[in-house]
C-alpha cells in the first residue's frame, strides 16, 4: 500500500482529485485529497497572509500529524507550487513527487513569470474567473456534464498563492524522486517550463495527450502514471 496526497490548483479543492482518488483507492492505496486553506468548501476563511509558503505548511503539517511517511505527493498545476514548498518543509517524509501539468518555479519566481492568464476576476484578497471563462476556456474539453459539475465547483483562490514569489531555499539543491507529466493540449504551464523541471530533478517524462485537467479528462492514464 502506499500513501498519496493530491494536491490540487487554482479555483480547485480535494473534489477535483474524485476519479483518480476512486482508483487509487480501489487499488489498495491511502489517498488523501484536501482542500488547501481558504480554497472550496474552505473558502469561506480566506484571509490576509494565506499564500504557497502558508499552503506549503499545511501540507507538510498534514503529513506530520497523520504520521505519513513514503508519500508520493501529486500536484497539479498551481499545486505543484504548493508541493515544493510542502516537500521542502518534510523532506523525510517523501517518497515521490508527481508533477501533473503543474507548475515548478525556482526561488524567487513568480506565477507571471511563467504563465500570461486572461484578465481575472479579482478582490482584495482573492482572484478568480468568470463562469463563462469557466466553461469555455478551462474546461471547454470535458464532456458537457462533467463540464458542469466541475464549473459548478470552482471558486477564488487566494490572491498571495497566484501573485507572490516563492520562497524556495534548499528544494532545488535536494535530490528528489520525481515524475514531469506534460498535458499536450494544454497551453500553460508552457511545456519549456515542465521540461526545466524535469531536467533540473533528474526527473521520468510523461506525456498525455489531453489538456489541462487529466485528473477529469483522462483519469485512468493519469492514475496509470501516478502508479508507475
Amino acid at each position: 500500500m502506499t500513501t498519496f496526497v493530491l494536491i490540487h490548483g487554482a479555483y480547485q479543492g480535494g473534489w477535483v482529485w474524485q476519479p483518480v482518488a476512486a482508483r487509487l483507492r480501489a487499488a489498495g492505496h491511502l489517498v488523501y485529497a484536501p482542500s488547501l486553506d481558504g480554497c472550496a468548501e474552505r473558502a469561506h476563511a480566506v484571509r490576509p497572509g494565506i499564500d504557497n509558503a502558508t499552503h506549503g505548511n499545511e501540507i507538510a503539517e498534514l503529513l506530520h500529524y497523520e504520521d505519513l511517511e513514503d508519500v508520493v505527493m501529486v500536484g497539479t498545476s498551481c499545486g505543484g507550487m504548493v508541493m515544493t514548498a510542502a516537500a521542502e518543509k518534510a523532506r523525510d517524509r517523501i517518497g515521490r513527487l508527481v508533477f501533473a501539468d503543474a507548475l515548478a518555479l525556482m526561488d524567487g519566481e513568480s506565477l507571471a513569470d511563467i504563465v500570461k492568464r486572461p484578465a481575472a476576476i479579482t478582490t482584495e484578497l482573492t482572484t478568480g474567473v468568470a463562469q463563462d471563462d469557466v466553461k469555455g476556456r478551462l474546461f471547454k474539453d470535458l464532456d458537457p456534464a462533467l463540464r458542469d459539475w466541475a464549473a459548478e465547483r470552482i471558486t477564488m483562490h487566494p490572491i498571495a498563492a497566484m501573485r507572490d514569489p516563492m520562497v524556495l531555499k534548499s528544494f532545488w539543491q535536494q535530490k528528489w524522486k520525481a515524475t514531469v507529466i506534460w498535458c499536450r493540449q494544454s497551453v500553460n504551464p508552457p511545456v519549456a517550463h515542465q521540461k526545466r523541471a524535469a531536467e533540473a530533478l533528474s526527473a521520468s517524462w510523461h506525456e498525455i495527450d489531453t489538456g489541462h485537467y487529466p485528473m477529469l479528462s483522462t483519469p485512468d492514464d493519469l492514475t496509470r502514471i501516478i502508479l508507475a
